[in-house]
C-alpha cells in the first residue's frame, strides 16, 4: 500500500472561540470558576476542535491567532474593521488562556503582530500543501478564496459536529468562478463584516456577472467602455477604493511564519493536558481528547 499522505488541520482560533463565548454569552453562562475567571469561550473551543478531530481524524493540527487588531491592513485603511467594539470583559482573559490549553495538548499556536490569523493560515497552507492534505476549519468564508486541490476548507455551521465543506469543485458550483476570483469579487462588491466599501452600487449579482465575462478587477478595468454606462460610471468613480479593497481582500500567503510538519503531530501528552483542564475547573471536556487509553499506563 503506498504512504498515505499526512493530514493537516489548520484552525482558525479565534473563529471557535468567538462562536463558543457568543453561543453561551447570551444566556449569561460564562462558566465562572473558583478563581472568578470566566471559561465558556474556552470551553467551547475545545469542543469544536476535537468534534472537528474526531469527525476529519487529522494527522496533524495547528492553530492559527489573531495578535492584536493592529494589521498592514489598519495601516492600508485606518477604518479597516473599525465597525468591531471592544471584546466583552468576560471574553478578555480567555484569549490567553485558550493558548495555554493548546499548548497544554502539545499544538502548535501561530500568530505574527501585523497580520491576521487567516494570512498565517493561507502562508503554511500553501507551504505544507505539498507535503500533506491540508484543511482548515473555521467559520468565515474569506479563506474559500485559499481552495485548491490540496487545501479544502471546513466551514463551521450551527451547533457542534455540523459542518459544510468545500473543496475547488463545490466552490465553483455554488458561485460560478474559481476560489481565487473572491478576491475580485469582495474588491467589487466590499465587505460589511470588514468595514470596507469596495464599488459604491455594486452587488453580488453585478460583481459575479462582470468577473464571468471579464476574469479579475484588472479585465474589467481594461474594459469600462464596454460596460452599461451605470456601471461603467460607478467603477470610475470608486477606482481607488476597488484597487485598495482588494487589496484588503487578499489573503497574504508570505507572512514570515513558518513550521515543520513534524511540530504539528497530534500526540496529547494526557497527564500534562488534564492538569491544565483541571486548573482552570474545565469539566466535561476530558473525554473528547484523542488519547489512546490502551497505550497510556
Amino acid at each position: 500500500m503506498e504512504n498515505q499522505k499526512p493530514s493537516l488541520m489548520l484552525v482558525d482560533g479565534m473563529a471557535l472561540l468567538f462562536r463558543a463565548f457568543y453561543a453561551t454569552a447570551v444566556t449569561g453562562q460564562f462558566m465562572i470558576n473558583s478563581k472568578g475567571i470566566p471559561t465558556n469561550g474556552i470551553h467551547g473551543f475545545i469542543k469544536h476542535l476535537f468534534t472537528a478531530v474526531s469527525s476529519f481524524k487529522p494527522s496533524h493540527v495547528a492553530v492559527c491567532w489573531d495578535m492584536g487588531s493592529k494589521t498592514f491592513r489598519t495601516e492600508l485603511f485606518s477604518s479597516y474593521k473599525g465597525n468591531r467594539g471592544e471584546a466583552p470583559v468576560e471574553l478578555i482573559p480567555q484569549f490567553d488562556l485558550v493558548k495555554e490549553v493548546v499548548e497544554s495538548f502539545d499544538i502548535p499556536n501561530i500568530g505574527m503582530v501585523g497580520f491576521e490569523a487567516d494570512d498565517c493560515i493561507g502562508t503554511i497552507a500553501r507551504q505544507l500543501s505539498g507535503h500533506a492534505k491540508v484543511s482548515i476549519l473555521t467559520g468565515d468564508q474569506d479563506i474559500l478564496q485559499l481552495l485548491d486541490d490540496n487545501i479544502s476548507v471546513i466551514l463551521l455551521k450551527k451547533g457542534y459536529g455540523n459542518y459544510l465543506v468545500h473543496t475547488p469543485e463545490t466552490f465553483f458550483e455554488e458561485k460560478g468562478i474559481t476560489p481565487r476570483q473572491m478576491i475580485d469579487l469582495k474588491a467589487l462588491m466590499g465587505d460589511p463584516s470588514d468595514n470596507y466599501p469596495g464599488v459604491k452600487g455594486i452587488g453580488e449579482k453585478t460583481a459575479l456577472k462582470l468577473l464571468k465575462e471579464y476574469n479579475h478587477v484588472e479585465g474589467i478595468i481594461s474594459n469600462l467602455d464596454g460596460l452599461s454606462k451605470s456601471i461603467k460610471a460607478k467603477i470610475e468613480q470608486d477606482l481607488e477604493m476597488l484597487h485598495l479593497s482588494r487589496r484588503l481582500a487578499e489573503i497574504k500567503c508570505d507572512v514570515p511564519v513558518n513550521i515543520a510538519l513534524e511540530e504539528a503531530g497530534l500526540k496529547i501528552v494526557k497527564e500534562k493536558a488534564l492538569n491544565k483542564l483541571t486548573e482552570l475547573e474545565l469539566r466535561g471536556v476530558q473525554r473528547l481528547l484523542p488519547i489512546d487509553e490502551a497505550i497510556v499506563s
